[in-house]
């Protein structure tokens, strides 16, 4: 029988000086520092100069009105003004469509919000030009949010809208005080006497004012949110529990089944217990650890589901839907940290921190619209897992559970991300076993 292998201790201060020890942990947590610091600062560093084709709904709802005989359609004309502006460039896409549409737009979180011209906008403003009133109606222009889309890209587009009704009442003001310098050089050529002696011909002070900025905004949301919402965040949160608990769920599953066959210590505090070895192909233990994945996610999506509303009070309809999609949403992101872990090995934690969190977060959209972010995140929107999380749950959160509002992609997405991680896995697990690469020390053991 042989003898037992003694054990090398080794004191504290000799391990410190070893570079094998600080070499690795300083050039991983220094390089992930300077990556994820890129990372998210670089994609909120400017996100008012990164904007390009935000879409905002523009609608012009004016009737016009006769002035003179002649037909003024002052409406149309700004609505083309503001289509075709310079200024903005491209940093807006407008869509000029009929109130209707603007409304579907908002309620599918395709717009971040919407530019109102009502019916009687034209009217309004020739009224002006008009007798004095006692009491006048300022012409107005309505601001329409959307925060279901996004807070910020609702800001964005409410404060872009603002403005644009800021200018167009300097503008209309500008034409207003011409027409009425006009109208009183006019009214002194043909009653000369009249001027002589003194009679007003211009508007009092309160009117001046009124017609030098005449257009007012009136904002209102468009498509509204309940008060247990967070504003229109508590879809980002949400989605971040799910990815986290896809992410974090495969670690551990990992570790608990790594305990179980012997190939890791269980340590409970000062306890250590150690199960004896047990050979499994790297194949297998993929497909074990995939499938407590699949099951566990059920528990996880339910119980999330569970504490964000039932004990937190989120506001949330489709109960059901939400669940389901949880599941397959936690499933996927666990699957693809599993094959991450099984082909990478140690780093691959590290490596499914830096897919699921560090690339996923700054491209999903969800705090920072994708139109206000360079274009690089928005290449990364295209197929990184937060995304298609976000854009789910804020369907199913905010707009009825349509498919058209972005959970019909979030469900292929979602379905092709868990395939290819599913494959991957599979195929490279393969292939390690294939070559003999297994990870206990059982086919070492037998050549000896």
């Amino acid at each position: 029988m042989s003898e037992p292998t003694p054990l090398l201790r080794v004191n504290a201060s000799g391990l410190l000086r070893r570079r094998g020890v600080w070499l690795p942990s300083a050039v991983v947590l220094g390089l992930l520092s300077l990556v994820l610091s890129m990372l998210y600062l670089g994609a909120n560093n400017d996100p008012v100069g990164a904007t390009k084709d935000l879409p905002i709904a523009l609608v012009d709802s004016d009737r016009g009105t006769e002035v003179a005989g002649k037909r003024v359609d002052l409406g149309a004309q700004i609505a083309t003004r503001i289509a075709g502006s310079a200024e903005l460039g491209d940093k807006v896409s407008w869509k000029t469509v009929d109130r209707r549409t603007a409304d579907d737009l908002l309620a599918r979180g395709k717009v971040f919000g919407a530019l109102v011209i009502p019916e009687g906008f034209s009217a309004d403003v020739a009224a002006l030009a008009g007798p004095p009133q006692r009491d006048p109606h300022p012409p107005t222009m309505t601001v329409l949010t959307n925060p279901a889309a996004g807070s910020f890209g609702s800001g964005m587009a409410a404060e872009i809208n603002q403005k644009v009704v800021a200018s167009t009442s300097a503008q209309v003001g500008r034409g207003l005080t011409q027409q009425l310098a006009q109208q009183a050089a006019q009214q002194a050529a043909q009653h000369p006497a009249s001027a002589r002696t003194g009679r007003p011909a211009a508007p009092g002070a309160a009117a001046q004012l009124m017609i030098a900025d005449p257009v007012k905004a009136t904002v209102e949301e468009g498509h509204p949110l309940g008060t247990h919402s967070g504003l229109g965040l508590s879809a980002f949160f949400y989605a971040l529990v799910l990815v986290l608990g896809g992410m974090l769920g495969a670690n551990v599953i990992h570790a608990q089944v790594d305990t179980a066959l012997g190939y890791m210590a269980n340590d409970k505090g000062p306890f250590r217990f150690v199960k004896p070895a047990q050979h499994m192909t790297r194949l297998h233990h993929f497909v074990v650890c995939s499938v407590l994945m699949v099951v566990l996610s059920m528990v996880t999506s339910a119980l999330a589901m569970a504490g964000a509303v039932g004990v937190v009070g989120i506001d949330a309809s489709h109960l059901p839907l939400l669940w389901i999609f949880g599941t397959c949403a936690t499933a996927a992101m666990g699957i693809t940290a599993l094959a991450l872990l099984a082909v990478f090995g140690t780093p691959g934690p590290i490596v499914s921190m830096l897919v699921l969190i560090g690339l996923a977060i700054p491209s999903a959209g969800a705090t920072i619209p994708l139109q206000a972010l360079p274009d690089f995140y928005r290449f990364l929107a295209e197929f990184e897992p937060f995304r298609q999380v976000v854009d789910g749950v804020r369907s199913i959160l905010y707009f009825g559970a349509r498919t058209d509002a972005g959970l019909g992609r979030a469900w292929t997405m979602t379905a092709a991300g868990f395939a290819v991680s599913l494959l991957v896995g599979l195929v490279l697990t393969r292939l390690y076993d294939r070559k003999g690469l297994h990870r206990s020390a059982l086919q070492l053991a037998q050549a000896r």
